[in-house]
């Protein structure tokens, strides 16, 4: 009687798997990924650590929330938004007094009431997150001590996050566009694939010259003295406008004569031997070289070397996937069909080949914010007045009993680090094909 329950119960699960709807990939790499507890712990670590970075502002400020003084009420958080781009300024009222020292109405204070900036000249010298402190109410109080010139050390630990996470992903984005396409380039076409006109050569050559000394060399001053973030963007809608014009020109003047004659480039061994050129070179050495020639030092500019010269090894990944790909029987439907070959490579190619790419931008992330915290530990490529974890571990140098100097930002970057290399290896087992039933 049992035994026929269970091959009844045994043939009814057969059943209902073969009548179920057939699992997308996505789907099966996610149920995959959630079998990994730690990958899944990491990416809700990560989940906080992103929204900590999103809503640093908010979180830590000496800039009330919401205030209502005099019977107007100001957003002085958002408004600083507005400040920082050019597009309002404050009331002298606002500088005459600090913010804790108006008569208001009505306020909504951060959490944290304080920026990784300010300075309480009446908690400075160090003091501990234990010891007495000199403030108004347990509201003002520094959770996790101040430093030598009075700053609060858990308000310059949300502004470390905000800039961990940005050269994380920042960098990260850059070397993934230019590994990407590169490495796309090299993988579909090869060395006997690619033609182009001699006049669209001739002229892509000359736009990069243009594009350079126009984007970045004519507009050296604005770029040092404007907002950084704003001028690059003004420079790279330069340099798109310039690379379109002369291709539109090249389309135009395609016909004329010998110029229209097509030459193959060998595109994978020009981009894997300028891989080898890059790869041959330390990194490290190539960012103090690169950062000890600039005169103003941000992150951006951090964030910019590094994406630069971490794009190598997602170009050779997605290049090994291309030359796979390339071959298969929707590729060549694709081609018979007419598409153009940019087309089945934007929509058809790389979008199948993308599964160790994003397992080489998790543990890039990870190196990237590593990188950061080293530099600024070392004094090298962030202003002086920014506060990032490598900044506080340096402070920690100049009074070793400061301990809460060395031991949150250490636990910060060891945290972030080992939250990203897990995911990387929860990407790794969910997307590899041997582990699909």
């Amino acid at each position: 009687m049992l035994i026929g329950v269970r091959k009844e119960q045994e043939l009814a699960d057969h059943l209902s798997q073969q009548q179920a709807p057939p699992q997308s990939y996505w789907s099966i790499v996610r149920q995959q990924f959630r079998k990994n507890r730690m990958a899944v712990w990491s990416l809700r670590v990560l989940y906080v650590l992103g929204f900590i970075a999103l809503f640093a502002d908010f979180i830590a400020n000496e800039k009330p929330i919401y205030a209502k003084l005099d019977g107007e009420s100001h957003f002085p958080v958002f408004r600083s938004y507005a400040v920082g781009l050019g597009l309002d300024s404050w009331e002298a009222r606002f500088f005459q007094n600090s913010w804790h020292e108006h008569d208001y109405d009505y306020v909504i204070w951060a959490p944290i009431p304080y920026s990784a900036q300010t300075m309480d000249r009446k908690n400075r010298n160090y003091v501990a997150p234990g010891d007495e402190q000199d403030v108004p109410s347990t509201r003002f109080r520094h959770w996790l001590g101040t430093d030598q010139l009075g700053r609060d050390v858990a308000a310059g630990m949300i502004a470390g996050t905000r800039t961990a996470m940005l050269v994380g992903i920042v960098a990260m984005s850059i070397a993934a566009l230019i590994g990407i396409f590169l490495g796309a380039l090299a993988g579909y076409f090869g060395d006997e694939r690619f033609s182009i006109s001699r006049i669209r050569l001739v002229l892509n050559g000359l736009g990069v010259f243009l594009a350079y000394f126009y984007g970045f060399q004519a507009r050296s001053f604005a770029l040092s003295e404007g907002t950084f973030g704003w001028e690059i963007f003004k420079s790279l809608v330069l340099i798109i406008a310039i690379m379109s014009l002369v291709n539109l020109l090249a389309v135009w003047l395609k016909g004329k004569g010998v110029w229209s004659q097509p030459i193959t480039i060998p595109l994978d061994l020009g981009v894997m031997r300028l891989i080898e050129v890059v790869n041959s070179i330390p990194g490290l050495l190539l960012i103090l070289s690169i950062v000890a020639i600039i005169e103003e030092q941000s992150v951006f500019y951090i964030m910019a070397i590094i994406g630069l010269i971490g794009w190598t090894g997602i170009a050779r990944f997605i290049r090994a996937e291309l030359l796979r790909v390339r071959n298969l029987e929707y590729i060549e439907a694709a081609q018979a069909l007419g598409y153009s070959e940019w087309r089945i490579i934007a929509r058809h190619a790389i979008p199948n080949a993308l599964t160790p790419v994003l397992i080489t931008i998790a543990f890039g992330v990870a190196s990237a914010i590593l990188m950061e915290a080293f530099l600024s530990f070392l004094g090298i490529g962030v202003a002086a007045e920014e506060v990032t974890w490598g900044s506080l571990l340096n402070l920690a140098r100049s009074k070793f009993s400061a301990w809460w100097l060395a031991i949150f930002p250490g636990l910060a970057i060891f945290v972030t680090v080992t939250v990203f290399n897990l995911l990387g290896e929860g990407l790794t087992d969910a997307l590899d094909p041997r582990r699909k039933q």
